[in-house]
């Protein structure tokens, strides 16, 4: 039968980061892609908790450090991304990662 809590039922707007390491650093040239559905142009940024000016477009290239979210009229506000600015940093693979999984770490500056 129908289940209400089956995940492919549980639709949630997402917020991609390419390329996909994370902390998010603003010398990579961070593109921001917002996933969710509704039409593109629908997409609201928010960047540090203000509407921001990167409005209807669903992806954009990070200009500014900050914390950006993104809302879409079906699926709601996205989680947030962090996008720093600092000269060195320690990251990890953007993906969901089990304990004894194998990971590749980058220490950049």
């Amino acid at each position: 039968g129908w289940c209400p809590l089956s995940p492919t039922g549980a639709q949630t707007t997402q917020l991609l980061v390419e390329p996909p390491w994370r902390p998010a650093v603003l010398w990579d040239r961070v593109t921001l892609t917002c996933q969710g559905s509704g039409t593109t142009g629908a997409t609201t940024w928010y960047k540090d908790g203000q509407r921001w000016g990167q409005q209807g477009h669903d992806h954009f290239t990070v200009t500014e450090s900050g914390t950006y979210t993104c809302d879409r009229p079906s699926t709601g506000i996205s989680p947030p991304v962090r996008i720093l600015n600092d000269q060195l940093v320690l990251q990890v693979p953007a993906q969901a990662l089990l304990e004894g999984d194998t990971m590749t770490l980058r220490c950049r500056g």
